[in-house]
């Protein structure tokens, strides 16, 4: 059982030993007592992957539509083949949503249970699918290419299950295992499947207990959010089913624009046992003998699919009962020969158990470049889980010869220093810390992010998407994460890209507006334009109400960062004047302050394009601004603390208004889904507000804040993933924070400080030592800085390229004095020009 933690610690040990035994890798004795000897003396975890439980974030706090839509599966990180189960709704699950039930039942479009695919209330698997998105909101993104063990005649067109009642099978998370690399259930109809995977392939054993009418049903069209066209043909001589499906409709049921195709993603499945006969459907019709079909779900009249749309094809499978089908399945953006390639050099002959073994052995390697000491085994779950929930995305998206299909809807080779192509990049989520966290773990991979970032704009005439799927553009959220990601790869070491032609790229978009920032096509939700109303933020000093963005106040909050970065990537550069530019119009968010917003305090609001505020001003309103409201968008303005505090009143004020915005005036803490006068350290615009407090000299406020978070929102059960995951992000902002880190600032590597929840840590040139750290211990005493004694609440960024230790001494009282005074806290960066 999946939950057993200290079982799964020695399960997944043991099947390491005989694996390797088998391989003829066995570990020599002189190894074993190595890495002893190195564990004793450091006392770091080690087997790290044996803490990981891919089912937290898959449960839902309240209802099944609330879960971290997290996907465990079968996966090597950034993994472009995610390998693993699309669960069906059933009447139970339906009722939980009436406006689900409504859209199923009445109005007869498919929704998926969970965007990911898994949902852990969900009790019936409709297939496994190939290639999942973690964490993401709307309906989900791909589930590519389910492909379902299936023992029961094909009586009607799976088209029309609504449901899919009939073409599913129940399951039990008694019968269950996911750990990294691997996954396991056991349905009710009698099959066990397992899966592994590879970067771009994956692997399944089905073991049949019962084989009279055993089949595999590759529901081609079925990708989570629907498909414009589908095909898939069986040649039963050579053991082989072929096909693609092109898809797209990312967040398509909020708006127009992304109702359309923008991938294709081929496949080859290679069988082991003998297909005795095959048969085929398109929408409502089914043609036993058939072998091949074609015709997409479509994407319905308004983003949601409609019932009784799309095809498939089914085998029937000579074997025995008890016996397994073996299937190994290559994928390709590009083509069906490089899916075949990719198959064949990726797996080439590795049995099961191996593929098995090398994802581990991935996942291990790259979880453990964090190492931690602990004994409590419930925090190292939550933290390398977090780890590991952070390192799915972005994806790869190259194919082994190098090839991938461009914005352009061309193909393209990767070139130079690059080694792979991602794709899927959630920007408004990741830029915070996600990709500082990747980069910090390995600057080759962050360069090669960021020069993927660099092509796709340049295959999309120059603009940098804000939320890319695949080989698509899809403009979902609001302001101009790319230039904060390309502004952080850098300053976290990873420069083995074309720094200056992305900075020049980016300074252009910055500068001049184009075409899509003056057009409100796909706003409010999908707005093309980098700089929506650049216009404005050029005449007016803000994005007003009346502009080509989501919503005017949190544009221009999100474009300041923006501007911020960038100054710090143009003096990175040696381009002083810009950098000086830039960082007065990251100063912009001033113009958007209204001091007398309500009758007693002043808050962030939209403003008309004639400089009036805008009416109907509730600060409380939680969907004002982009996913949070007034009150909770004040505290996102990373750069400029101080200035913040000017703003308000003075230091006392801003801690004042801190207090009241984490506690009730009972003192109970607010920290999740309540009332949006309080914070919501779930979502985005609340998770920098904790660090805030650094700015007002009350540095113990911070440490107590992050701690109560962690302690409350971040579980080791199915529902410890407080909300969205949104592709690693959450989980990133829990990893840094359990180092007691944080990578506050846009577009460079200075550090903010917490205090640290294990007694020692290990991140890149970063050793972390707190040797009283423990649930009472969480404020700091007193800090050294490579033996040096240090107040400073912050580091700067010379750990980057230099060894850097912190010796942390913790305490269960406060010490105010430690960054209380203006020259401990952390640096603000107003304009130089007011």
């Amino acid at each position: 059982m999946n939950q057993n933690k200290p079982a799964r610690h020695l399960a997944l040990a043991a099947l390491a030993s005989a694996i390797l035994v088998a391989c003829g890798q066995a570990p020599s004795t002189t190894d074993k007592s190595a890495k002893q000897s190195i564990n004793m003396q450091s006392n770091y975890v080690s087997d790290v992957v044996s803490y990981v439980d891919p089912l937290i974030g898959t449960k839902g706090p309240f209802n099944h539509r609330q879960a971290g839509n997290v996907s465990p599966g079968a996966l090597v990180p950034f993994g472009m083949f995610n390998f693993g189960p699309e669960h069906a709704y059933t009447e139970d699950l339906l009722a939980e949503s009436e406006g689900i039930a409504k859209k199923i039942l009445e109005e007869k479009k498919r929704v998926p249970v969970s965007p990911g695919g898994y949902n852990y209330q969900a009790s019936r698997v409709k297939g496994f699918s190939f290639t999942r998105l973690s964490g993401t909101g709307c309906l989900g993104a791909s589930g590519d290419i389910p492909v379902m063990p299936f023992t029961k005649e094909m009586t009607f067109s799976p088209a029309t299950d609504p449901i899919n009642a009939y073409y599913s099978a129940g399951f039990s998370h008694d019968n269950e295992t996911a750990t990294p690399g691997y996954y396991q259930v056991g349905l009710d109809n009698g099959v066990n499947v397992e899966l592994s995977a590879t970067t771009r392939t994956g692997i399944a054993n089905f073991t049949f207990e019962q084989a009279d009418n055993a089949k595999l049903l590759f529901r081609t069209a079925y990708s989570q959010l629907g498909s414009g066209d589908a095909y898939v043909k069986v040649n039963a001589s050579k053991g082989e089913i072929t096909g693609y499906v092109t898809s797209g409709n990312f967040c398509g049921y909020l708006g127009e624009y992304n109702r359309r195709d923008y991938y294709t993603l081929h496949f080859v499945a290679k069988l082991d046992k003998p297909i005795s006969g095959s048969g085929a459907w398109k929408d409502e019709e089914v043609f036993a003998g058939q072998n091949s079909s074609q015709g997409g779900m479509g994407y319905g009249d308004n983003g949601w699919p409609d019932i009784g749309k799309g095809s498939g094809v089914w085998v029937d499978l000579d074997m025995n009962s008890g016996e397994t089908v073996q299937m190994r399945v290559g994928i390709s953006y590009v083509s069906l020969d490089n899916a075949r390639e990719n198959l064949q050099k990726e797996q080439s002959e590795q049995s099961f158990a191996q593929v098995r073994q090398n994802a581990q052995n991935a996942w291990e390697e790259e979880l453990s470049k964090v190492s931690v000491e602990s004994d409590d085994a419930s925090k190292l779950s939550v933290f390398y889980t977090a780890l590991y929930h952070s390192l799915y995305h972005p994806n790869v998206f190259s194919d082994a010869n190098g090839q991938y299909m461009g914005f352009d809807q061309q193909v393209h080779s990767v070139q130079g220093s690059q080694t792979q192509q991602y794709a899927n990049f959630s920007g408004w989520d990741v830029y915070r810390s996600q990709l500082q966290l990747v980069t910090l773990l390995d600057k080759k991979r962050g360069s090669d992010i960021a020069q993927s970032l660099f092509n796709q704009a340049n295959q999309f005439n120059g603009i940098w998407d804000r939320w890319t799927h695949n080989a698509g553009p899809t403009g979902v959220m609001s302001g101009d994460p790319s230039t904060i990601a390309i502004a952080n790869f850098v300053a976290f070491g990873a420069n083995d890209f074309d720094v200056a032609g992305a900075y020049d790229s980016l300074y252009k978009a910055a500068t001049e507006p184009t075409e899509f920032d003056l057009s409100d096509v796909g706003c409010p939700v999908f707005c093309r334009g980098q700089k929506p109303s650049l216009d404005q933020w050029q005449q007016l000093g803000f994005i007003s109400d009346q502009s080509n963005s989501w919503e005017g106040a949190s544009e221009t909050l999100e474009q300041a960062s923006s501007y911020f970065s960038l100054s710090q990537l143009a003096a990175r550069l040696g381009k002083h004047k810009d950098a000086s530019r830039f960082v007065n119009e990251a100063g912009f968010w001033r113009n958007i302050y209204n001091p007398a917003a309500t009758e007693s305090l002043g808050y962030i609001q939209g403003r008309n394009k004639d400089g009036s505020w805008k009416g109907d001003f509730d600060p409380f309103s939680g969907h004002l601004f982009v996913e949070g409201s007034p009150a909770q968008y004040l505290w996102m303005i990373p750069h400029d603390g101080a200035g913040l505090a000017k703003v308000l009143g003075g230091e006392q004020a801003m801690s004042q208004r801190l207090d009241s915005h984490f506690r009730k005036p009972d003192g109970t803490w607010v920290l999740y889904r309540d009332s949006a006068e309080f914070s919501d350290v779930s979502n985005q615009p609340s998770i920098l507000s904790p660090w805030m407090y650094l700015h007002t000299g009350e540095a113990y406020k911070t440490q107590q804040t992050v701690r109560q978070t962690m302690q409350d929102l971040w579980l080791d059960t199915p529902d410890g993933i407080p909300g969205q995951d949104d592709l690693g992000q959450m989980s990133s902002w829990y990893v840094f924070s359990s180092l007691g880190l944080y990578p506050k600032y846009p577009g460079r590597a200075d550090l903010v400080l917490s205090s640290p929840q294990f007694k020692k840590a290990r991140i890149g040139n970063l050793t972390l030592n707190a040797p009283q750290a423990s649930g009472e211990h969480i404020y700091i005493e007193a800090l050294k800085i490579n033996g040096k004694a240090t107040l400073n609440s912050w580091i700067d960024e010379s750990y980057i390229n230099t060894p850097v230790t912190l010796d942390f001494t913790l305490s269960d009282t406060p010490n105010e004095a430690f960054g209380q005074a203006p020259e401990n806290r952390p640096p603000s960066y107003g304009p130089s020009i007011r």
